[in-house]
């Protein structure tokens, strides 16, 4: 009864996973005990080393090995220009778009009064603390166009107003967007950021 107790365990883990229900941890599961040798062992190792090894950048909140991520230790980097994001996952999800040669900061969240979260359980105060320290002359909001991320993204305009120049990512019809398929706000924000040809 030990071991099915044990896949059991395994699924209900499982089936916390972002985008994971019960259904599908009990198949990703299945397949993972049918490859044990091929797939299963190597990925437990895999985790166990990430789990001893990965940690939060003392400096901007990314996932890394070290007490500061690769990010931030590449030199190359340190052109003055800060991306703020509400996340990791949009981090990385900005590296993989390849664009962005400047360093980052993630906030860890965004400011939310029903949630009773505000700067002090963000890294706003380090931001604030940041853009002094390294002399930073743009910082680049990329916060998600929700209403906390907007309150977020005016917070800290306020804060580093007059301390360097700052922006935000343009908002509108993604490439490839069709206008039957967007929602009003997108459309409105792209009829709003408009430029001429």
């Amino acid at each position: 009864m030990s071991g099915r107790q044990d896949i059991e365990d395994l699924i209900d883990l499982m089936a916390r996973l972002p985008g994971l229900g019960p259904r599908s941890a009990r198949r990703a599961v299945l397949h993972l005990i049918q490859k044990r040798g091929r797939l299963m062992q190597p990925l437990a190792q895999s985790m166990q080393q990430v789990a001893d090894s990965a940690r939060e950048c003392l400096r901007c909140g990314n996932i890394g090995t070290g007490d500061l991520c690769d990010i931030c230790v590449d030199e190359r980097r340190a052109n003055g220009e800060l991306c703020i994001v509400e996340d990791v996952s949009d981090l990385w999800a900005m590296e993989r778009a390849g664009v962005f040669k400047g360093r980052y900061h993630v906030l860890g969240g965004t400011l939310s009064a029903l949630d009773a979260i505000g700067p002090e359980e963000l890294r706003i105060p380090l931001l604030v603390q940041r853009v002094a320290d390294e002399q930073v002359r743009e910082v680049i909001l990329a916060l998600g166009a929700t209403v906390d991320g907007q309150t977020t993204a005016h917070y800290i305009s306020d804060e580093l107003s007059g301390r360097c120049e700052i922006s935000s990512l343009a908002q509108g019809v993604p490439v490839g967007g069709e206008l039957d398929y967007l929602d009003d706000g997108t459309i409105t924000a792209a009829l709003t950021a408009r430029k001429r040809l």
